[in-house]
């Protein structure tokens, strides 16, 4: 299984957050558009990522949920009929949310740093540190505190939750 080393933090200020970015990474950036459904999986996460009518992931991983760095593994497989599986996965587990956002990838290196405005949640940025074989966690974790550290990101504004956690809290405490 391939691994990462992932950092998400909370956004205030985007398009400065967006130059800062801009001025370290390698070359211009990705606009994805991405719509995330997230099914019912007791061993992890397992979400089906719309990229097209056409095209899009089914991306099972397993993390723990904590502020600081954290190590991810995951699988990936390629679907050409994604509405189709979506409602396949649907009925077999159950939909555990949803999480639509504009997605800017930049590429510095082995990381991959995203400019996310999440649906309903706001704007934030994720780093992940993708390890090779011979890569350690703690060397993707100095990678990724550098980085913080350039970018000159408050500890207080790590989140250690998924952006689904995050916006299916929301949701609970409008109904109350």
């Amino acid at each position: 299984m391939a691994r990462n080393i992932e950092i998400k933090a909370r956004v205030d200020d985007f398009s400065a957050l967006y130059e800062k970015v801009a001025l370290i990474s390698d070359g211009l950036p990705d606009i994805i558009e991405q719509d995330d459904t997230f099914f019912i999986c007791p061993h992890g996460r397992l979400k089906l990522r719309t990229l097209s009518a056409d095209r899009g992931e089914l991306i099972f991983y397993q993390r723990p949920d904590q502020a600081g760095p954290k190590t991810s593994f995951y699988t990936l497989s390629e679907t050409h009929d994604p509405d189709s599986l979506r409602e396949t996965l649907t009925l077999a587990y159950g939909v555990a949310g949803r999480v639509i956002k504009q997605r800017t990838l930049f590429m510095l290196g082995q990381t991959r740093l995203h400019l996310d405005r999440v649906k309903g949640l706001g704007d934030y940025l994720e780093f992940e540190v993708v390890l090779d074989e011979n890569e350690t966690p703690e060397q993707g974790i100095a990678v990724a505190e550098e980085l913080l550290e350039r970018l000159g990101i408050d500890r207080q504004e790590l989140v250690d939750q998924a952006y689904v956690d995050l916006l299916n809290q929301k949701g609970k405490h409008h109904h109350a």
